[in-house]
């Protein structure tokens, strides 16, 4: 599958910005890539990375795609297309108990109607978190044995309580100091299933008094005795996300990490992971890295100092561990002495020789400007989340939309769900558009729905043929017919466009006969000023059809109008040489009762009566629009309903229409309204 074109997406400015200077500066030349996902030895003997950079969309299989995503998508897809790289398509599937096959199915489903592909170079990059769990279990492990990580066997009662909050600093946890051998024991018995859900869990040893909440000893792995989609019941214990994700990122080569604003906060565990598994994750450039501080250290007093004062600008990468702690003092005493700086500078080196793996996040830093990047890390970026009035994108909120019945399921026409607005009829391409018009932006910013709606019916408009339909419909009754045309049985043949910019499109062919269906709204007994389609008197034309004149109507017992009545005007046939003889002010639609095609229209409007579902925390349940859908028994024309399945229309003076994909047939034709044809929101 080809990627959109280019001009589908305008600038995303701050983004593009980055991408360019680190393309620019090189910092994620020299990569491999190795076909498949792996640690740097893994990767080093593969071939050069044909892609500029990598970027991936990870969503979490426990739902079905929505609008918001919808952003996220053309983002990263779209900025790897622009810049020769690839975007890989992965499952961030650590969480057994909410993810299922199902919903895997239809986010691939709905990522390739929206028009990406993740094929490139050969290679398929569709990944599954879980195939990498046997590394992150690897990764724990060594983040134990080090002295970064414990076992916590704190109720989650008491973790929280001990966590303290954005004015007061947490407390440590009474396990937090344990040996590593202690903590492996027990984190070994977690994986083999010797405990039950929620006794206990792996965290990093970061700091408890951090002024980022995030940092303070976050977890890292938990218990569940539950079936994985796709690792079945091999593991009992999964890695948090915050943990997962970098580690995935990493494995995968991704160079730009793109993020909504919420998982701001989360950056600086990200690097932290990342940094700290350096030695097992990187060991080739982590080997190079080594080799260059022995390098600096046999270049003199000069070029030893500058290294050394380089690396204690970078201070605050040091930690929990013994080696930190004496470099740390070092630091402390060059603040106040810098001639202590050419003193300590044996003590400097010998502890990263010795301890190499305790200052791979100082060394990440500290040979930046040596080798940009030179463990080869991804990095994380945020841009702010799409947000649209009237719409509702928390999963568990759209869940329960579904589980409680207020929609008919997650491709209802009115969910906000990639695949109802699919099922509602809305285009890839303008959903790009929208994406695209919007930007990236570092808050988090309200769109309005119209915005949608415009990229819509632009996209609409070019392509969607043309047909009449009536959903409201009254007979209205040619009384001098046979007069006219000699037989009350003739038919009188007429045609219009299928599309009035596109005449490769061909002409729909109907007929015109003594009795119609026509909108009831378009006659009024009395009508109201300005009012110029059909009342008593009055001449409007039946659009590509004659000039008829209002003589009355016909009612019922209860005064229901049941038939408009109308004679016909000779001589007015539309594109013959008397159509305009008579000039009128008011043109209808309309069909012709033997001619038409019952049909079934569905009319959708917004699914909250709001813009802000959840204002003032109230409960999103009581701003639902009770009109968000009618059902109506109206007619088509015969063009209409031998459409395929989700084939659009416009129908005229209606608005724009598909074929319901999974309803419609041509024996029993089933219309959605997509939208209007104008915005009349309000109005």
């Amino acid at each position: 599958m080809a990627s959109p074109p280019k001009e589908d997406l305008k600038p995303s400015n701050f983004l593009r910005a980055i991408i360019e200077r680190d393309l620019a500066r090189g910092t994620y030349s020299g990569r491999h890539f190795a076909g498949s996902p792996g640690d740097g030895t893994h990767h080093q003997a593969g071939p050069a990375d044909p892609a500029k950079i990598r970027t991936r969309f990870p969503p979490e299989p426990n739902g079905y795609l929505h609008i918001g995503h919808a952003k996220s998508i053309c983002l990263n897809f779209g900025l790897a297309r622009d810049y020769g790289g690839v975007c890989h398509l992965r499952f961030d599937d650590t969480n057994p108990e909410k993810e299922e096959q199902e919903y895997v199915d239809a986010i691939v489903e709905m990522v390739q109607w929206l028009g990406w592909s993740w094929d490139a170079n050969g290679t398929r990059h569709l990944f599954y978190a879980s195939d990498y769990f046997d590394f992150m279990y690897r990764a724990a492990e060594y983040l134990i044995q080090t002295g970064h990580a414990y076992v916590d066997e704190q109720t989650p009662e008491q973790m929280k309580a001990a966590r303290g909050d954005f004015g007061t600093p947490g407390t440590d946890s009474p396990f937090r100091h344990r040996t590593p051998d202690q903590n492996l024991a027990r984190f070994r018995e977690m994986r083999d299933g010797r405990h039950a859900d929620g006794a206990m869990v792996l965290r990093a040893k970061i700091d408890m008094a951090s002024p980022n909440i995030n940092l303070r000893d976050p977890a890292l792995y938990r218990i569940k005795h539950a079936t994985h989609h796709n690792t079945g019941d091999r593991w009992c214990v999964y890695p948090m996300y915050a943990y997962a994700h970098p580690v995935e990122d990493a494995l995968e080569q991704i160079t730009h990490s793109i993020c909504t604003l919420e998982f701001e906060d989360q950056r600086p565990f990200y690097d932290w992971t990342l940094e700290r598994i350096v030695p097992i994750l990187r060991a080739p450039q982590f080997a190079r890295a080594r080799a260059l501080v022995e390098q600096i250290a046999t270049q003199g007093i000069e070029a030893g100092k500058e290294f050394a004062l380089h690396c204690h600008n970078h201070a605050h990468k040091l930690f929990a561990s013994a080696p930190e702690a004496q470099m740390r003092a070092l630091f402390q005493r060059w603040e106040h002495d810098r001639d202590a700086v050419l003193r300590d500078l044996p003590v400097f080196f010998g502890l990263l020789h010795d301890h190499a793996e305790q200052f791979a996040p100082l060394l990440t830093h500290a040979l930046d400007e040596r080798r940009p990047n030179i463990f080869q890390l991804p990095h994380q970026h945020e841009f702010g989340r799409l947000n649209l009035t009237s719409v509702m994108t928390s999963k568990r909120k759209l869940k329960a939309l579904v589980d409680e019945g207020i929609v008919s399921g997650w491709d209802d026409p009115r969910m906000p769900t990639l695949a109802g607005l699919r099922r509602r009829g809305y285009t890839p391409a303008s959903i790009r558009k929208m994406a695209a018009d919007t930007g990236a932006s570092k808050t988090n910013i309200w769109v309005d729905y119209s915005v949608l709606e415009i990229a819509l019916r632009d996209d609409l408009e070019g392509q969607a043929a043309r047909a009449m339909a009536v959903l409201d419909p009254v007979a209205l009754k040619l009384t001098n017919w046979s007069e006219v045309f000699g037989s009350a049985s003739h038919r009188e043949p007429c045609q219009a466009p299928a599309h009035p910019q596109h005449p490769e499109m061909g002409l729909r062919r109907f007929e015109l006969g003594p009795t119609l269906w026509i909108e009831r709204d378009d006659f009024a007994e009395v009508p109201e000023k300005g009012f110029f389609r059909l009342f008593p008197g009055n001449k409007v034309r039946l659009k590509y059809g004659v000039v008829i004149e209002c003589s009355g109507c016909e009612k019922n017992a209860a005064g229901e109008v049941t038939a408009v009545l109308a004679t016909v005007v000779p001589d007015t046939k539309s594109g013959t040489p008397g159509a305009d003889a008579v000039k009128v002010k008011g043109t209808i639609t309309w069909l012709a009762a033997h001619d038409a095609v019952a049909a079934e229209v569905r009319l959708f409007e917004r699914l909250f009566a709001t813009d802000q579902p959840e204002e003032g925390g109230r409960d999103f349940r009581d701003n639902l629009n009770p009109h968000s859908q009618r059902r109506v028994q109206g007619f088509v024309e015969p063009s209409a309903a031998a459409v395929a399945a989700d084939a659009k229309l416009q129908f005229e003076r209606h608005g724009y229409f598909v074929a319901d994909r999974i309803d419609h047939a041509a024996d029993r034709p089933v219309f959605n309204r997509i939208t209007t044809l104008k915005d009349s929101r309000g109005k």
